[in-house]
């Protein structure tokens, strides 16, 4: 079964569905946070968009798949930062709705295209080539991005249901990018990964 998803996963026409679906997520990530873009100081600016970020650097991923080039670091990146901002969205979407907020159906949106993000991370895992080194830089990455949103005040706007609960999320946050980082290691840094067996 396994096999056979990977077979699956690996075709050239299932990397470029994948590519588009992820660019056009990425472009209508940094749409999305137009609005707190244009109040952000312009050093800050790399760290705010998150999630489209993230799936930037799985765009690139896929991209370095399609012409058998693939990058170790962007690797890293990407698993680490899929795993974190997709699990991330998907808990505080849901903590605003427990917390009174309406089921609308851009909840429901941000949760499945999040959760997604996160899956993707763990479907092409064992085919990422990602070193030790590589993983020590996305965990400074994900420690430093922390700092910027939680320190410097730079967070996704949040919905004001859960803002008073800014200094519990931002623990949460950390300790999520921490458990991210550990996944990658135990998942891929600490594993042989299977060669990608893509159509010439």
């Amino acid at each position: 079964m396994l096999a056979y998803l990977y077979g699956l996963l690996t075709r050239r026409s299932s990397l470029i569905i994948l590519l588009i679906i992820n660019a056009i997520g990425t472009l209508y990530g940094y749409y999305w946070y137009g609005e707190q873009l244009g109040e952000t100081p312009w050093y800050f600016l790399l760290f705010v968009p998150d999630s489209p970020t993230a799936s930037l650097f799985f765009v690139l991923v896929l991209i370095g798949f399609l012409l058998r080039k693939q990058s170790g670091l962007i690797e890293a990146l990407a698993a680490v930062t899929l795993l974190k901002y997709g699990v991330w969205a998907v808990v505080m979407n849901t903590f605003q709705v427990l917390e009174g907020a309406p089921l609308h159906w851009t909840i429901i949106m941000l949760n499945l295209s999040h959760a997604g993000m996160a899956l993707q991370a763990l479907l092409f895992m064992p085919f990422f080539r990602i070193k030790s080194w590589h993983l020590v830089v996305a965990l400074l990455w994900t420690v430093h991005n922390d700092i910027i949103d939680y320190v410097f005040g730079m967070h996704p706007w949040l919905s004001y249901r859960i803002l008073p609960y800014i200094n519990e999320i931002g623990y949460f946050t950390f300790w999520l990018g921490l458990i991210s980082v550990g996944l990658v290691y135990l998942l891929n840094v600490r594993k042989r990964a299977p060669q990608l067996n893509l159509p010439h």
